[in-house]
C-alpha cells in the first residue's frame, strides 16, 4: 500500500520510475509514431451506475484489474483525517470468501501478481496485474475485497501501530516529507493541507462504526470505476463484471469542501532538522485540473525540469554541482494546482540554489523559451506517453482518473494532442500569470532556523 502523491506532468505521470527527478528523458524518436496504433476503448454504464471502461491491448500478455472510488483524504473531517487511507490497508485484511488475514496476499502472489493500493487526497485505487490467464482470478480477489471486505476490530488494531510506522517512516524521508509540507504551506488547516496519512493521534482514536460509516457512504456504485487493461475480449469482461458487482453498494454522493486559498506575499515553511542534506520545494499556486492552461505550464515544466536536458538540471547540477536531484513537476487537483521545483542540496550551499532556481524562473517569465525547447519538450511528452502505455497498468490508471475526474474518457490521443498544440506565446502567459510573488511558497528541511533568511531571496 502506498500513499499516492504525485508531483509530476502528463508525461512523467505514466511512468513507473522511482526518481522523476534524475531520469534523463526518453527518446522522442523512438516511438513517435505510437499514436497510428490507436486504443479501441469500451466504455459501459450499469443500471446500478458503476462504469467499466475495458482497454483491449493485444500486444501484451498481461492484463490489470483496476477498480478506482472517487473519494481520498480531501472528503474527510479533522476527526477522521487519515480514514481513506486507514481503509485502503484494511481492505486487504480479509473477507467473508477470504477470512484469513495472508489469504489474499498468498493468493495473488501466488499467481505472481503485482499488486497494491494508492490513497490521494481526491480518488483511491486498488489493483492487481497478472497473466492474462489469470484474469477471472484477479478479478475475483479485487473485487471482492472492495465489496466484501469485513474490517475486524481486532484487525484494526493491530493495523493502528503499522498505519503509525509509515507516517514515522516518511517523516524521516525529507525527500517524500517536504511535499507534505509544501501542501500544509500552500493550504493551511483545511482538508487540502492536511496529511493524507492523517495524524497519530487521529489514527489511533478511530472507531470501526467511523470505517463502516466511510466505507458505506463513499466506496457507492455512482463513484465506482472498473478499468480494465490487457489482452481481453470487452464483451466477456463486461458480464463478468456485471455478475460480481450486481449487489454493490448504493447512495447519494456528496461533495467535498471546496478549497480556500488566500495568500498575499511570499510564504515560507521551514522545518529544522540535522540533515546532511537540505530537501527544498520552490512552487507557486497554480491551475486546477479543469484549466487548459495545465498545458503549457506542463511544457514549461518540461524545459524547466524534465530530464537531464532541462534548464535546471544544467544550472544547478551540471553547472554549478549543488545537488543530486533537481526537477520541476506540478499537481493539479479538481479545484486547485500547483507548480514546483523540488531538489536536494548541499547545506552550505542552499541560499546559492534557491538563488540559481529563481534566476531561472525569471527567465523564463520575462523571455519565455525558445522554438527549439518547445519542439523538444513535444516530442519529449510523446515519447515518454508511448513508454509508458505500453504497461496495462498505467494505461487502466489513466483511463480510470479521466472517468473519475471528468465523467468521460479522455484518451491519451486527445491528451497528447492537446500538448502539441501548445504555443511559444501560451507558456510565456502561464509563467507570467504564475510566477508572480503574491504566489510563491518554499518548504524546506534542513538544518536551518531563521525564516527571514529565505524570505528575501523570494523575489521574481
Amino acid at each position: 500500500m502506498y500513499i499516492n502523491v504525485r508531483l509530476v506532468g502528463v508525461a512523467q505521470r505514466l511512468e513507473r520510475l522511482p526518481h522523476k527527478e534524475q531520469v534523463a528523458g526518453s527518446n522522442p524518436a523512438a516511438d513517435t509514431k505510437f499514436m497510428e496504433n490507436t486504443f479501441n476503448h469500451k466504455l459501459y454504464t450499469f443500471n446500478s451506475g458503476l462504469r467499466l471502461v475495458v482497454v483491449p491491448m493485444e500486444s501484451t500478455r498481461t492484463v490489470t484489474v483496476l477498480v478506482m472510488v472517487g473519494t481520498g483524504s480531501k472528503y474527510e473531517t479533522k476527526k477522521i483525517n487519515g480514514i481513506s487511507h486507514f481503509l485502503e490497508h484494511m481492505m486487504f485484511k480479509g473477507t467473508e470468501k477470504r477470512p484469513g488475514k495472508l489469504d489474499i496476499s498468498m493468493e495473488l502472489d501466488g499467481m505472481g501478481a503485482e499488486y497494491n493500493a494508492f490513497t490521494g487526497k481526491e480518488y483511491t485505487g486498488y489493483y492487481a496485474k497478472a497473466s492474462v490467464k489469470k484474469i477471472d482470478t484477479v478479478m475475483d480477489v479485487i473485487f471482492d475485497i472492495f465489496l466484501n471486505s469485513k474490517l475486524d476490530e481486532k484487525e484494526i488494531n493491530i493495523e493502528r501501530g503499522v498505519i503509525i510506522e509509515e507516517l514515522n517512516m516518511y517523516r524521516d524521508m525529507p525527500q517524500r516529507y517536504v511535499s507534505d509540507l509544501f501542501e500544509r504551506l500552500l493550504y493551511g488547516d483545511q482538508p487540502a493541507g492536511w496529511d493524507i496519512g492523517g495524524d497519530k493521534e487521529t489514527i489511533l482514536n478511530l472507531k470501526r462504526e467511523e470505517f463502516l460509516n466511510y466505507f458505506n457512504a463513499h466506496y457507492i456504485a455512482p463513484k465506482t470505476i472498473v478499468a480494465i487493461a490487457g489482452n481481453v475480449d470487452p464483451e466477456e469482461i463486461k458480464s463478468k463484471v456485471e455478475r460480481h458487482f450486481k449487489n454493490i453498494r448504493q447512495g447519494k454522493e456528496f461533495g467535498k469542501l471546496a478549497v480556500i486559498e488566500k495568500q498575499d506575499k511570499p510564504q515560507v515553511f521551514l522545518h529544522n532538522k540535522k540533515t546532511d542534506q537540505t530537501h527544498l520545494i520552490l512552487g507557486v499556486r497554480a491551475y486546477d485540473k479543469f484549466n487548459d492552461k495545465k498545458y503549457p505550464l506542463g511544457i514549461m515544466s518540461i524545459v524547466l525540469g524534465g530530464g537531464m536536458s532541462s534548464r535546471l538540471f544544467s544550472e544547478v547540477r551540471d553547472k554549478r554541482g549543488l545537488a543530486y536531484y533537481i526537477g520541476a513537476g506540478g499537481e493539479s487537483y479538481t479545484d486547485s494546482g500547483f507548480f514546483m521545483v523540488k531538489a536536494g542540496v548541499n547545506n552550505q550551499k542552499t541560499k546559492e540554489t534557491l538563488e540559481v532556481i529563481m534566476e531561472e524562473l525569471r527567465k523564463v517569465k520575462n523571455e519565455g523559451i525558445t522554438p527549439q525547447e518547445l519542439q523538444r519538450a513535444k516530442d519529449q511528452v510523446e515519447g515518454s506517453m508511448a513508454l509508458g502505455l505500453e504497461h496495462s497498468d498505467a494505461v487502466a490508471e489513466m483511463y480510470a482518473e479521466s472517468l473519475i475526474f471528468h465523467n468521460k474518457v479522455l484518451t491519451p490521443e486527445e491528451e497528447l494532442d492537446k500538448m502539441k498544440k501548445v504555443t511559444l506565446d501560451q507558456v510565456l502567459e502561464a509563467a507570467s500569470d504564475i510566477f508572480d510573488n503574491s504566489k510563491l511558497n518554499l518548504s524546506l528541511i534542513g538544518p536551518f532556523e531563521d525564516e527571514n533568511e529565505f524570505k528575501k531571496l523570494l523575489l521574481f
